[in-house]
């Protein structure tokens, strides 16, 4: 199940069509077929009940078992706001009593345990995003919590309530932040430029083009990113919760590879593969001519689990050669491609 449930989540990954699906496409192309892989049999509407009838409304899909609602899923649009159907949907599983709830676009999965006390937040335990996930990651968790047998004995419950009990998420949370601030720093994320931009306005009076808060960041952007997670402030004392779960060992500064040094790999791997390639096969160039510079804390996992440290290195470096147009930034996705200039630069850099 899990080798076949990462293969198709691997593939929606490179579709392109997925972006462009209706509900419909969306229930047919992605949610039965992802259903059926976790063993449910799509096809008995006593297991699979569609359009499932709570209070003269309906959920598009209640997961039953021995004539029991288990599961009430509902299915958006690619790129429906889920925000505003959140609230309907625990309600219905408040109503019913269904203590498992999951609302998608496909793409996006939120996971509830409806019956729990607070906000619509706070009783979403856990999210996944297939295209931002790591497939295996993300089929892990779909058989966490999805898989029928993990449904039938109550499993699926048991790891949810794991997962939403557990302080251990903070420390995670604390952990990938850091990560998150460098995506959107290198990325250029544009709600950040937008916040930028109006701060400016509201400090001077003249309103900024957004390229030049681009250019900004492109110009300060090592001063800017994080390498590691920042020392905990939190008490030594051997109470405090972030201590007793926070297992990742600080590094001191030099430890890792430095960045700036997969700059000439990653230009000559693409050279050789004739300036294009898989970021697979680019990266295991990469490593094979930097086996003797990596270092072992280079191959340990980062704090969130899904990316070993060198990888995440390696790919922070080619957005910077993006900003510098030493690769180009419009490559399909999972493709990188040097440049004219990158193929002219090459000798400066060695």
């Amino acid at each position: 199940m899990k080798e076949k449930l990462t293969t198709f989540i691997g593939d929606l990954r490179t579709d392109k069509r997925i972006i462009s699906f209706d509900e419909a496409a969306t229930k047919q192309a992605v949610i039965l077929k992802l259903l059926s892989i976790l063993g449910w049999d799509t096809f008995n509407i006593e297991e699979v009940k569609p359009e499932y009838s709570v209070g003269g409304k309906s959920v598009d899909y209640s997961l039953r078992t021995a004539g029991v609602n288990k599961v009430f899923l509902e299915v958006k649009r690619i790129r429906e706001d889920l925000e505003k159907h959140q609230e309907q949907l625990l309600g219905y599983s408040f109503k019913e009593g269904v203590k498992l709830a999951v609302l998608t676009n496909g793409v996006t999965w939120w996971f509830y345990l409806p019956l729990y006390e607070g906000n619509w937040e706070q009783r979403r335990f856990y999210t996944i995003d297939i295209l931002q996930q790591e497939p295996d990651e993300a089929s892990s968790k779909f058989i966490d919590f999805l898989c029928k047998d993990n449904i039938v004995t109550g499993k699926a419950i048991q790891n949810a309530e794991e997962i939403h009990k557990s302080r251990k998420k903070q420390t995670i949370i604390k952990n990938v932040l850091p990560e998150a601030w460098n995506k959107i720093i290198f990325e250029g994320n544009e709600l950040m430029i937008n916040l930028i931009t109006e701060t400016i306005e509201k400090l001077c009076g003249y309103k900024p083009d957004s390229e030049v808060v681009k250019q900004f960041l492109s110009e300060y952007r090592d001063q800017l990113f994080i390498s590691e997670p920042p020392p905990s402030k939190a008490s030594t004392s051997n109470s405090s919760p972030i201590r007793e779960m926070d297992k990742h060992p600080r590094m001191t500064k030099g430890e890792r590879t430095p960045r700036p040094e997969f700059r000439i790999p990653i230009l000559e791997a693409l050279i050789e593969l004739g300036g294009k390639g898989k970021v697979d096969e680019i990266l295991k160039k990469v490593e094979i001519k930097m086996k003797k510079s990596l270092k072992p804390v280079d191959y340990e996992k980062l704090p969130s689990g899904i990316m070993i440290r060198w990888q995440n290195t390696a790919q922070w470096e080619r957005l910077v050669m993006v900003q510098d147009n030493l690769l180009r930034s419009d490559s399909p996705k999972g493709i990188w491609e040097v440049t004219e200039e990158g193929k002219r630069c090459l000798p400066n850099y060695r």
